[in-house]
């Protein structure tokens, strides 16, 4: 019997809870929509874009294969937590809770079915956009990358994201500002906190002693 251990990254594992935690929580918090001026936002912007610079760490360090693990591993969660919610949400229930309950779950279904294809495209699209750059400027301007996959990503996460969740609560005209602002937004939070995920990925290469180049990789998500 072989009673060899597997190595386990502890900064993996802590970098994949916060990811699923942001992923949980956005949906949620989409549900909340607010005004600053003429832009207009929903709650998930306090929580969404982490989730695409822990996505550009995970990428950068440990490669699209570890990213393309995370990106379903989150899925999964997330899932599950709608699933289970759901099936809260349809339990017989006394008082007023259940009206405020069923307020921020009844749309679950819909916010979720917007949320996970929104979340594979975006997110994928990220880990794509970081890795081939990254081999294409030999590890060199990531700054630069960062920036790049994080706008490619969150563009394509909001153009499936509002016209599905909010169709019939916000009016189509509407559509394209909250589009075009929260992609502006996350963009700018990628850029304020940039010297920050610098720090955390030479970190993490220092602590992991790892520097994943995809070289001749096929990116294929559902391998």
């Amino acid at each position: 019997m072989n009673n060899k251990t597997q190595p386990v990254s502890v900064l993996f594992c802590l970098l994949a809870i916060l990811f699923t935690t942001c992923l949980v929580a956005a949906n949620l918090f989409a549900l909340k929509q607010f005004s600053v001026g003429p832009a207009h936002f929903t709650g998930a912007l306090l929580v969404f874009p982490i989730s695409y610079i822990i996505n550009d760490v995970v990428a950068e360090v440990w490669g699209f294969r570890r990213a393309r693990l995370l990106i379903w591993m989150a899925f999964g969660m997330n899932f599950l937590f709608v699933l289970l919610a759901a099936l809260v949400d349809v339990l017989p229930g006394e008082g007023m809770n259940v009206d405020a309950f069923h307020s921020v779950f009844g749309l679950a279904p819909r916010v979720a079915v917007a949320s996970f294809l929104a979340f594979l495209v975006g997110s994928f699209v990220n880990a794509m956009v970081m890795s081939k750059m990254k081999v294409r400027t030999q590890g060199s301007r990531f700054a630069q990358r960062a920036v790049l996959s994080t706008l490619a990503g969150e563009a394509c996460d909001s153009v499936i994201f509002f016209p599905i969740a909010l169709a019939g609560l916000v009016p189509w005209s509407m559509m394209p500002t909250f589009v075009l602002w929260q992609v502006g937004l996350k963009t700018l939070y990628e850029l304020l906190i940039l010297p920050l995920t610098v720090r955390v990925v030479r970190v993490v290469k220092r602590l992991e002693g790892v520097d994943v180049y995809d070289r001749g990789i096929r990116y294929n998500i559902f391998n």
